[in-house]
């Protein structure tokens, strides 16, 4: 391209076009600029409330520490709530929760008494929203109340209750050092927008016992940014209106006219497809010849017309590909489900147990699966594994184990050579290198004995009748089809009436929420003692409530399986 070709098609490019609106718009650039200084002033005069409420949170402490015994008086209200249940802290507020703090000095002239004026007369004298004394309670995202000093009675939060609190800002106090401010600002429901400052006052070993907290309402600042950003924007409309007006009659010519032809043939083009017409001209009838990028536009366009004929009838193949893997996907599920015991009581007319078990898989079909079958009228097989890995293979291979796992145990086997003829079994041609966890047991009926074995499985929980549901540590054998010739190690379990025994996959302790925090098997137990002498089925739909409450709207990435047995004897 010559050197006078490039000028000419830069002289005549949409840049070049637009350049005159661009000198005009550098006036509306210009009142953004008072819109930065603006913030700017905002961010400026909030600094210097958070000075203000930081001067009277440290003479408060100072007035607090030098007139009241507040350290003594913050440790014992926070005692008094630490020595509460959670049932009895969800009682806050109430009459019965506020008899807790009956102990606290409260009376009229008294500590409590004489802090609560004290505050308020600080408040009143600063002209502060609020300044009150509180501690926070880490484990809960809760702020404790020490002393209020609202000035009505009726909204008045008195020593020990509590108001849930942001857990950033809450960490943010707690952790602060004492060279800097400490100070949060959060839009709050029941208060609005705050700024609050926090000075930690210590006791003789420099704990942290309590907090002066002063509230500032930011409400002035935003209502005098309001009526200026309103002023504002009138200006900013006269302007835009007044720069429309001297440029919409080139840009129409130039650029609005020819760019509403494409957006007309684009139209036109979405209805022929819906209409099943196949017209491929629609832009190439445009003869747009600008001589700028909307020319390019146009050239492109017609490019693209041809490219998404073709598209769509490759797309057609691929769409029926796609229902037919849908499809066996759902046949698949379908066959895995009918693979598992669904129909809850398994055994209505044998009444020495009662079990009950589900399996959630993370993708249409899953690597878990749990089984329990009578081997003879004495003799129950009760197993639960995990497979590596998800979705098909995961499942095709727990297809295997299964049928092996059951022939064996029909066979009279007993759990550990179970375990060892299925090993034996799946790492014979075992190239993908797959393998499977898994925890067996056999309950004689009359017994109640019942000989068990783990392959590198979760520990099961085992609650004894009376008591509450605890993990058993077994001992664990090595993976089956993890390694030819692995021996695994039997060992015994004595049941008696109204024995619970719990088993689960790891999906149900690595089950994340939101943050990456794993539900673990300390909240499994906690759930799992909820109810712990309800029936099975109970008892699992109390952990996978817990599951879901803690979860939340995270994504489940690993099948959940669970299964419960009572052993009710003869």
């Amino acid at each position: 391209m010559s050197e006078n070709q490039a000028k000419e098609g830069k002289r005549r490019s949409i840049l070049e076009k637009t350049k005159f609106s661009i000198v005009k718009t550098s006036v509306i650039l210009g009142i953004m600029a008072l819109f930065v200084s603006l913030t700017f002033y905002a961010m400026s005069l909030t600094k210097q409330y958070i000075r203000v409420a930081d001067g009277t949170a440290k003479q408060t402490k100072m007035s607090i520490i030098h007139t009241t015994d507040i350290v003594n008086f913050s440790k014992q209200v926070m005692d008094i709530y630490n020595s509460l249940s959670e049932e009895e802290k969800l009682m806050n507020g109430t009459d019965e929760y506020h008899k807790f703090f009956s102990k606290v000095d409260k009376r009229q002239g008294g500590t409590y008494d004489f802090m609560v004026h004290l505050l308020d007369s600080i408040c009143k004298y600063h002209d502060i929203y609020d300044v009150y004394i509180a501690m926070y309670d880490p484990e809960n995202n809760r702020i404790v109340y020490i002393v209020d000093s609202d000035d009505v009675p009726s909204e008045r939060l008195y020593p020990g209750e509590w108001e849930d609190v942001n857990h950033e800002g809450l960490i943010r106090f707690l952790s602060g050092g004492k060279s800097t401010i400490l100070t949060d600002i959060e839009l709050t429901e029941k208060y609005g927008l705050l700024c609050t400052v926090a000075e930690p006052i210590e006791d003789d070993d420099g704990n942290t016992c309590a907090f002066v907290l002063v509230d500032i309402s930011i409400h002035d600042i935003v209502t005098g940014m309001a009526e200026f950003s309103f002023r504002l924007i009138l200006v900013i409309i006269a302007v835009t209106i007044l720069i429309s007006l001297l440029q919409t009659k080139r840009m129409r010519e130039d650029l609005v006219e020819p760019i509403k032809k494409i957006e007309r043939a684009s139209a036109n083009y979405v209805k022929s497809r819906h209409d099943g017409a196949s017209n491929n001209e629609l832009f190439s009838a445009l003869e747009i010849h600008t001589g700028d990028e909307i020319e390019d536009l146009s050239k492109t366009m017609i490019q693209m017309e041809k490219e998404i004929s073709e598209y769509e009838e490759n797309l057609k193949g691929i769409t029926a590909e796609k229902e037919r893997i849908v499809t066996e996907l759902s046949l698949a599920t379908k066959i895995q489900a009918s693979m598992l015991p669904s129909t809850f009581p398994p055994f209505p007319d044998r009444h020495e147990i009662d079990i009950f078990a589900m399996m959630d898989p993370a993708r249409e079909v899953g690597g878990d699966y749990y089984d329990f079958f009578f081997i003879d009228d004495d003799h129950l097989c009760v197993l639960i594994a995990d497979v590596s890995g998800k979705g098909i293979p995961a499942a095709l291979f727990m297809m295997i184990a299964k049928v092996i796992m059951q022939s064996c145990a029909m066979l009279g086997r007993s759990a550990a050579e179970i375990m060892e003829k299925t090993n034996e079994a799946l790492c014979t041609n075992n190239k993908l290198g797959m393998f499977v966890t898994s925890w067996l047991g056999i309950l004689e009926i009359s017994t109640g004995k019942m000989t068990c074995a783990n392959a590198g499985h979760e520990y099961p929980a085992i609650m004894r009748k009376g008591g509450k549901f605890e993990l058993f540590k077994d001992k664990h054998g090595f993976v089956i089809g993890g390694l030819e010739e692995s021996k695994y190690k039997e060992y015994e379990l004595e049941l008696f009436p109204g024995d619970k025994i719990f088993l689960y996959t790891d999906g149900v302790p690595e089950a994340e929420n939101s943050e990456q925090e794993m539900y673990g098997t300390g909240r499994m137990v906690d759930a799992l003692n909820l109810e712990p002498f309800a029936s099975p089925a109970r008892v699992l739909e109390n952990v996978r409530s817990d599951i879901d409450k803690f979860v939340n709207d995270a994504e489940q990435f690993d099948d959940l399986t669970m299964l419960c047995m009572e052993y009710r004897g003869k």
